[in-house]
Order: structure tokens, then sequence, then C-alpha cells
């Protein structure tokens, strides 16, 4: 005689509550976690992390520029752009202004920089960013009139400016 509906084998609550958490913890393992902050009150951003931000800078080239601008559909000015890449990628809020990004992170040797670092043109307050993507090659919105690109750091200008890398 079958069993009730309640009372089957591999049904009721049970199964129910085990499926819903299976589904939380595949869904969980598909997500990069938020950047957590270091023993030194700075973020810490994971090379996986890392590797998003670059991709997702990427995708973002010839978005238009525009001066304040941080979203798509409205335009990006440099520090619009990194942090809408680092909020989206990561979780992390950065320094509207490029001057104030000079002291977020910790700095690193432009030899030891990977994708997904800042990059700061400038002397001693830099007037200019983007995100480091690999290969020589940085992502970032340049000026008025113009659009998010990519560039390299070799080349005649950007070789020629103040560089520092950050690490977040």
């Amino acid at each position: 005689m079958p069993l009730p509906m309640t009372q089957r084998a591999g049904s009721g609550p049970g199964l129910l509550r085990t499926l819903a958490v299976c589904a939380c913890v595949a869904a969980a393992g598909c997500a990069s976690p938020p950047a957590s902050v270091s023993r030194g009150g700075a973020p810490s951003v994971s090379a996986e992390q890392a590797n998003d931000v670059a991709i997702h800078a990427m995708g973002l080239v010839g978005t238009p520029y525009r001066f304040g601008g941080n979203t798509p559909d409205g335009g990006f000015d440099c520090s619009g752009l990194i942090g809408y890449v680092y909020r989206n990628s990561t979780g992390l809020a950065t320094p509207r202004t490029v001057a104030r990004m000079a002291g977020f992170g910790r700095p690193i040797a432009m030899s030891e920089i990977r994708s997904g670092d800042l990059v700061l043109f400038g002397a001693s307050t830099p007037t200019h960013a983007g995100i480091y993507v690999g290969d020589g090659r940085f992502v970032h919105a340049p000026s008025t009139g113009g659009e998010v690109r990519l560039d390299r750091l070799e080349g005649v200008y950007w070789s020629r400016q103040p560089t520092q890398a950050r690490r977040l």
C-alpha cells in the first residue's frame, strides 16, 4: 500500500531543507567573495578578484568619457571608471578622486604589477589613473571628448609620465 504523500521516502521538509541548502552553497561557490580588509587596514583583493576587475574594465572600453561620470550609461571619468569596476567586481568602494587613490591600498613596484592593480600618473599628487590589465596595458578614461580605452604603459605619452602602482 503506497504511503501518503507527506510520508513517502525522500520527501518532506527534510528534503526541501537539504535542497535549499545545496542550492545556496552552489550559488555561493559561483560568486567572488567581497574584498576583505588586511591587518594594516588596506583593502585586500584576491588574485581571482583582480582578474575579474581587469576583465570587467576591458568590457567597458568604448564607453564615452564624461567629467564626474561613474556609470556606463552616463559615461566615466578615470576615478569613476575605477570606482564602478571595483564596486561591481569586488564590492570594494574606492576613493572618488585620483589624489585620494594615491593613499589607498598599498604601493607596489612596477616590476610586481598584476592585472587589477591601479596605475596612477603624475608627480607628487597623481592626476590620472587606470586599471592595469596585463601585458603592459591599462584601461582608463582619458579626457573630454574621448572614451574609455586600452593603452600601453610603454606608449610615447604614458612612458614619459611619473607612474606608480597600487594594489587593493
